[in-house]
C-alpha cells in the first residue's frame, strides 16, 4: 500500500519550477522535479521538517502543512482528497480482515427496479460484484455463472478480470484507455482503506501477475471515476459501445451502482440482441 512520503515524492518529481515560477538560474539539476528544500521553502515549512515527512518519521501532518503542500504541487481535488486520507493513515498500523461485504437491500431493490434490458452492476469497495441484472451479467462476463456474486468466496472481482482474465481483456477494444482509470481509482481506494488486507492482496497480486498493471501503479496516478465510455467487442453480439455511471449509495457509501446505457442506435440494437429472451 502507497505512504504519504512516496505519493508526495511522485508529485515532487513532476513538478517542474519553471512551471512553478521558480528561477534557477541555469544550474545543472541532478532531480526531475522540486528539490525537497525548495518545496518545502514554497510551502512555509522548513526543509528537515520536510523531509522527515517525506521518509515517514514525523508524524502526521496537520492540514495547513497538507494543503500547503498541495497548492504548491498543484494537485487536483482528488488528489488533494488522497493526500489527506494517507496523512490520516499514517496514525494507523497493521492491516485487519474485513468482514464479508453485503450490498445494502435498497441497492438490490434499485437494481431489481431497472429493466432487465438496462445492463447494471453493483460494486464493492475492492471492485467486486455484489450483485448484478441479467443484462449486467449478459454484457460484462456472460462466461461466469450468474449466481456468482451470491458467494462472497466466488464473487467476481472487476479488477481481477480487467488486468488477469484474456476473456474479458479481449472484450475490451479501448483496454489501453480505461487500464489507467482502473488503477488510478485502485490508488485513490486503497488511500481510504490502508487497513484493509484484501485491498492490499489484491494490489500485490496484480502488481506481480500483470506488468501493465505494475507499470501504470508505478507512476502514481490517482483519480476517481464516475463516467466514461466502454468502447465493447463482445462475443455474442459483435461491436457494443455503451457509457457507465456510477451512482453512490448513501446507505453504504463503500458501494456503487453502475449502470450502461448504449452509445448509438446500433449498440442499443446490439444490447437489446443480447437481452432478448430465449
Amino acid at each position: 500500500m502507497e505512504s504519504l512520503g512516496t505519493f508526495l515524492k511522485s508529485r515532487r518529481d513532476r513538478v517542474t519550477p519553471d512551471r512553478i515560477g521558480l528561477r534557477t538560474y541555469g544550474t545543472t539539476r541532478r532531480v526531475p522535479g522540486l528539490r525537497r528544500e525548495e518545496l518545502a521553502q514554497l510551502a512555509g515549512v522548513s526543509a528537515g521538517y520536510y523531509t522527515r515527512l517525506e521518509q515517514g518519521q514525523a508524524g502526521t501532518a496537520s492540514e495547513q502543512v497538507l494543503d500547503a503542500l498541495a497548492r504548491v504541487l498543484r494537485l487536483d481535488q482528488v488528489e488533494i482528497v488522497h493526500l489527506h486520507n494517507l496523512a490520516r493513515r499514517s496514525g494507523t498500523s497493521g492491516l485487519r480482515e474485513p468482514p464479508p461485504e453485503q450490498p445494502h437491500p435498497r441497492v438490490l431493490t434499485l437494481l431489481e427496479s431497472l429493466d432487465d434490458a438496462s445492463p447494471a452492476i453493483v460494486l464493492g469497495r475492492r471492485g467486486d460484484v455484489l450483485a448484478w441484472n441479467r443484462a449486467g451479467h449478459a454484457l460484462m462476463a456472460e462466461h461466469l455463472p450468474f449466481d456468482a456474486p451470491h458467494d462472497p468466496a466466488r464473487r467476481p472481482s472487476i479488477p481481477r478480470m480487467f488486468f488477469l482474465d484474456p476473456l474479458t481483456r479481449d472484450l475490451y477494444r479501448n483496454w489501453h484507455e480505461l487500464a489507467p482509470i482502473h488503477v488510478a481509482y485502485l490508488r485513490l481506494t486503497a488511500g481510504r482503506y490502508p487497513t484493509d488486507a484484501r485491498l492490499a492482496e489484491l494490489i500485490g497480486e496484480l502488481t506481480m501477475r500483470c506488468d501493465a498493471f505494475a507499470g501504470l501503479w508505478a507512476t502514481g496516478d490517482v483519480a476517481d471515476c464516475t463516467v466514461g465510455a466502454m468502447r465493447l467487442l463482445h462475443p455474442t453480439v459483435g461491436a457494443v459501445d455503451v457509457d457507465y455511471q456510477v451512482w453512490l449509495q448513501p446507505d453504504s457509501p463503500d458501494h456503487r451502482l453502475e449502470i450502461y446505457t448504449p452509445n448509438g442506435t446500433s449498440s442499443a440494437d446490439a444490447l437489446r440482441l443480447l437481452t432478448r429472451p430465449g
